[in-house]
């Protein structure tokens, strides 16, 4: 698994696109900022083609289900693993998940 900062492509289940941000700017990776717990709830989900009259597209992330370190930590929040993955806010709720498509880097892993 590797650990996922704020370039890594995250997307839906229909191939929108997560907009990361990192709540945290001293622990990088080639440079970009390392994305820890919570980081990924709660961001704006842009493109998502799911819509329609009575569906409503994914807009932003719900909280993470898997995805977090066992064992590594920043500042006590576990980094998030390139396993993430949670629910998004589509309709019909909870079924649509983001997962992690390209981690952007492959210099640093860990195993849970």
């Amino acid at each position: 698994m590797r650990w996922i900062h704020r370039d890594s492509v995250i997307r839906c289940s229909h191939d929108g696109r997560v907009r990361n941000q990192a709540s945290q700017g001293w622990v990088t990776v080639a440079g970009v900022p390392v994305l820890v717990a919570d980081d990924p709830k709660g961001r704006e989900i842009v493109a998502c083609p799911n819509y329609g009259a009575t569906v409503k597209p994914c807009t932003g992330t719900e909280a993470v289900r898997a995805g977090y370190s066992d064992w590594v930590r920043v500042d006590g929040r576990r980094i998030v693993l390139s396993h993430l993955s949670g629910f998004t806010n589509g309709s019909p709720p909870g079924q649509f998940t983001y997962r992690v498509r390209d981690p952007r880097q492959r210099f640093v892993g860990a195993d849970r």
